[in-house]
């Protein structure tokens, strides 16, 4: 198994049972919450936690089939992966915090801070660029190798 599929997998696993974590945690919230409502954050980390456990799979998927080196296979799963990985820890972070219940409304806060808009700004626009070009490298990969 080529290094990106082994990325793929674990990644996989470790969403998987954050979501399962977090959905512990979500019940919880709700359980104790007189409207039996959990704070937004914490929902969009349990959900998000699942959907990128199976986009992780899909990766590993693709990975398995591309025709690309090993080494871009690795790098655009890695890439793709790492910023899954960041968004849901940012997602988790703000659960934990309630500070926010729209992390990209201004002013950004995180915690008691209120952070610049370019570093709020530039994470999403890096986060877009890992995860959509990661995520081409190995979807068009695996469309060489099928096609």
């Amino acid at each position: 198994m080529a290094m990106a599929e082994k990325l793929c997998l674990t990644a996989a696993f470790v969403f998987f049972m954050t979501g399962l974590l977090t959905g512990i945690w979500k019940y919880w919230c709700m359980a104790n919450s007189p409207k039996a409502a959990a704070p937004r954050y914490v929902d969009i980390a349990h959900r998000s936690s699942l959907m990128y456990s199976f986009a992780a799979l899909l990766l590993g998927w693709f990975a398995s089939h591309s025709v690309h080196p090993d080494w871009l296979n690795t790098l655009g799963a890695v890439c793709a992966l790492g910023f899954f990985a960041l968004a849901i820890g940012t997602y988790i972070v703000h659960g934990v915090l309630r500070d926010t219940s729209n992390q990209l409304r201004k002013p950004h806060r995180l915690g008691v801070m209120t952070l610049p808009s370019w570093t709020v700004h530039s994470f999403m626009v890096a986060l877009i660029v890992a995860e959509v070009g990661g995520s081409l490298i190995l979807g068009t990969g695996a469309m060489m190798s099928i096609w």
